[in-house]
C-alpha cells in the first residue's frame, strides 16, 4: 500500500491545481490497512454504509478515532438518515430534496448542522442516482434554506466506461454547473467530489477537490 499511496500522492502534489483531499474508501480494507493508511498520512476515510463505518470505528484506538475524518460516500436511503447525521463529516450523497430536508431535520433536532455535498448526475446513466443539473437548479433556492444542512459543494459519479472521453464529459460539466450555481445564488460551493480509482488522474485534472480511492490504494 505504501507505494500505491506515494504515487497517488505524487500525482496530486504535481497536479499544479488547488489542494487535493485524498479520501480513502476502505469498503475492501481491514482495520490493519486503515491503520497503515492512517500511519502514512491519510486523514479521510470514506464509507459507502453505515454499519461498517461504525464497524471499523469501534476497533481503532481513541487516538486515530480522534485524529480521522469519516465520509459517507454511498447511496443514503431515507431511513437510515438518523444513523448517518453526526456520525460523518461529510455526506456527499444527498441526491434529492426529500432526502435533504430528512437529514436537515434530524441535524436540527440534534441541535447541529450536517455538512453535505449534492449528488448529481451528469449523464444519463440508469445505474446512478442524483439530481439533473437543471432539476438542481430548480431546487436550490429550497435546498438553500434548509438549515440543518451546510452544502459546501457537488459530487458526482462517472459512468462506468472505458472511455476517458466520457468519464471527462462529466467532470467538466459538473465544474461549469458549480460555477453557474456559484453565480446565480451568490454563494460559495468549494468542493467538488470526483474521481474514483479508474478516472482519479483526469477529476483532479478538470478540477476535483476531493478524490475517492479505494482499490487505487488498498488494492483488490
Amino acid at each position: 500500500m505504501a507505494a500505491n499511496l506515494a504515487k497517488v500522492n505524487d500525482v496530486i502534489n504535481l497536479s499544479g491545481v488547488s489542494p487535493v483531499k485524498l479520501i480513502a474508501v476502505t469498503k475492501h480494507a481491514s482495520v490493519d490497512q486503515l491503520e497503515e493508511a492512517h500511519r502514512l498520512g491519510v486523514r479521510d476515510f470514506g464509507e459507502s454504509k453505515i454499519q461498517d463505518a461504525l464497524k471499523k470505528r469501534a476497533h481503532l484506538s481513541p487516538e486515530l478515532i480522534e485524529n480521522i475524518r469519516w465520509h459517507f460516500i454511498g447511496h443514503l436511503q431515507t431511513n437510515k438518515a438518523k444513523q448517518a447525521v453526526g456520525n460523518f463529516a461529510l455526506i456527499h450523497s444527498i441526491d434529492s430534496l426529500r432526502l435533504a430536508k430528512e437529514v436537515s431535520r434530524i441535524a436540527e433536532a440534534k441541535n447541529s448542522v450536517q455538512a453535505i455535498l449534492l449528488q448529481v448526475k451528469m449523464q444519463e446513466d440508469e445505474n446512478k442516482g442524483g439530481f439533473s443539473p437543471a432539476e438542481l437548479m430548480d431546487c436550490m433556492p429550497e435546498l438553500l434554506s434548509l438549515k440543518g444542512l451546510l452544502i459546501q459543494g457537488l459530487m458526482t459519479i462517472s459512468p462506468l466506461s472505458d472511455d476517458a472521453a466520457i468519464w471527462c464529459k462529466s467532470f467538466i460539466g459538473l465544474k461549469q454547473l458549480r460555477d453557474e450555481l456559484a453565480l446565480k445564488f451568490n454563494i460559495e460551493l468549494h468542493e467538488l467530489s470526483m474521481g474514483m480509482s479508474d478516472d482519479w488522474r483526469d477529476a483532479i485534472k478538470y478540477g476535483s477537490t476531493m478524490i475517492r480511492l479505494g482499490r487505487a490504494i488498498f488494492g483488490n
